[in-house]
């Protein structure tokens, strides 16, 4: 761990002073407090972790991009079923009616001495349906039935009639525009973006979330190595002075200041193992699968070494351009305002009056043969035959109807309409407002995360040279120690100086590196950086 540390260090030009011998590694004194409470195993190894492998096994296992995956999954799924109204509809129809309805008139053609005529049929018949992307539809229909009867005035029993028909039906004025099948289109299509968009930032949020928490991690081990070496320090102070009041170069009550130090840093040394295990819990919160996987009980080890150059002011103006491309919150609220567009499209269509224009065109074939109990003897050729003649007929077109027509409804004073009308267009106006919104809201996280960048890289020379300075402090402080020229006091202050630089150095460099995912998150480009593809990872949650 210390020599990953250095590494670190040294490729940002950082030195950190070598600990004590007696200094023991920051991992190691972790792993021995899990032990001591029980939470790690006997025999476990602390775990060697990349910030890469921490990052995948988030991708890999966290809640919250499951749920954005499964959503968009859904989205997708509503985008294939509102498409489906425009699949074509077969209908298939069969039926047999017997009857024998008496009838209030004198000519029911009834046999004599009964009150009316028996009729029994048997029928069947088939549709096609589809609907059309002009707001209109079309069918196609055919149909053909076998009816007998004893009626005096029927001409044919059995009797063999045959239908084939087709209408098309278009709206003129109200949706033709659009319609409520389009507008489920629409709104699916743009529910399906905004998942996806979703999911985009669900797992660019979860690659910040693990960075930071990683680099957390591994400042709260740097910092437990400080205060752990501050310990060993104040050991050592104390046996000097120890060995001078020995020697009777100083009074007994000369051990009371380096002996309450050293209890002092001892007391910051525990608190600076809880930030660790914190910091250790917070990166397994995200990474680990499930509440029973063994790695909880186990301590991790930041491994990272990786650095990168501080952003220059000359890339600025690109960030913010692919902020504003590539941000996923802009995505959402695009959607969501190509949500609210196409409905109200749809309110200001439904103000129209309804004006359909309704085309149809029909054949008709009849055959049979003569009834028997009817009272005409000769029957015309064209009429004789059996089913077969009777389709045979729809072939030749001697009966047909043609029907053109237009038909208009007028809502009076239609009043739901223009209110929902109204009603949409003030909503369409709130998500345009939203769009502006998140739009400023990103440039102002570019600047303000461009800004940190620079001011952290600033700060790691900073604090790099107060860390220098101090450490040739307490060097001379402790060198006029030895010669009797200083006191226990402002040894142990120089001590206490030291600790503070070598914190501030580890905070720095720290907010540095957070401040880079926070540049790369802001301009929407940290998956790129990362060599993350979001296509690869969606596509568990639902075909795309």
């Amino acid at each position: 761990m210390k020599l990953v540390i250095m590494m670190a260090a040294l490729a940002t030009g950082i030195v950190i002073a070598p600990a004590s011998r007696a200094q023991t590694s920051a991992s190691a004194l972790t792993h021995e407090a899990a032990a001591r409470s029980g939470r790690a195993r006997p025999g476990d190894a602390p775990l060697g972790l990349t910030l890469d492998r921490a990052t995948m096994m988030a991708l890999e296992r966290n809640e919250s991009l499951a749920i954005a995956r499964e959503a968009l999954a859904s989205a997708r799924a509503g985008l294939t079923a509102a498409r489906g109204a425009y699949d074509p509809v077969l209908e298939l129809n069969g039926e047999w009616r017997k009857a024998s309805q008496p009838a209030n008139s004198s000519f029911s053609g009834a046999p004599p001495g009964r009150l009316a005529p028996e009729v029994e049929a048997a029928g069947g018949g088939v549709a096609l349906r589809q609907l059309l992307p002009t707001g209109g539809s079309l069918s196609v229909s055919a149909s053909g039935a076998r009816a007998t009867t004893d009626a005096l005035a029927v001409l044919l029993s059995p009797a063999y009639d045959t239908q084939v028909g087709v209408e098309l039906r278009q709206p003129l004025l109200r949706d033709l525009a659009t319609d409520s099948y389009r507008l489920s289109v629409k709104v699916a299509g743009a529910g399906r973006d905004g998942a996806r968009a979703l999911v985009k930032n669900a797992f660019a949020e979860t690659v910040a979330a693990v960075e930071r928490s990683y680099w957390g991690l591994v400042a709260a081990r740097l910092g437990l190595e400080v205060r752990d070496e501050a310990v060993r320090l104040a050991e050592t102070q104390l046996d000097e002075t120890e060995t001078r009041r020995e020697m009777g170069t100083v009074p007994q009550t000369e051990l009371a200041q380096p002996r309450a130090e050293l209890e002092r840093r001892r007391g910051e040394l525990l608190a600076a193992r809880e930030v660790s295990d914190r910091a250790e819990n917070a990166l397994k919160l995200l990474i680990l699968a499930g509440d029973d996987d063994p790695l909880w009980t186990r301590a991790l080890d930041p491994v990272e070494d990786t650095a990168a150059p501080v952003v220059g002011p000359g890339e600025l103006s690109r960030a913010l351009e692919r902020a504003l491309d590539e941000r996923p919150e802009i995505k959402v609220a695009e959607a969501v305002l190509s949500r609210r567009r196409a409905e109200e499209a749809f309110a200001r269509d439904g103000v129209w009056p309804s004006l359909d224009a309704v085309v149809s065109y029909d054949r008709f074939g009849l055959t049979g043969t003569r009834n028997p109990a009817g009272t005409v003897a000769n029957l015309p050729a064209s009429l004789q035959g059996g089913f077969q003649d009777a389709v045979s007929s729809l072939g030749r077109g001697d009966l047909d109807a043609t029907r053109v027509a237009l038909v208009l409804g007028l809502p009076l004073p239609n009043r739901t309409a223009r209110g929902l009308a109204a009603a949409a267009h003030h909503v369409g106006r709130e998500a345009e407002a939203e769009l502006i919104r998140v739009r400023k809201t990103v440039r102002a996280e570019v600047l303000d995360a461009a800004a940190a960048l620079e001011t952290a890289g600033q700060r790691i020379a900073a604090a790099r040279s107060a860390r220098e300075a101090a450490e040739i402090q307490l060097a001379a402080e402790r060198d006029r120690y030895a010669t009797g020229l200083s006191t226990n006091f402002l040894v142990l202050t120089r001590q206490n100086d030291l600790s503070r630089a070598r914190l501030d150095e580890i905070s720095a460099l720290t907010d540095y590196r957070t401040a880079r995912t926070e540049m790369a998150r802001a301009t929407g480009t940290l998956l790129e950086d990362r060599g993350i593809t979001v296509a690869e990872w969606s596509s568990q949650g639902g075909s795309r």
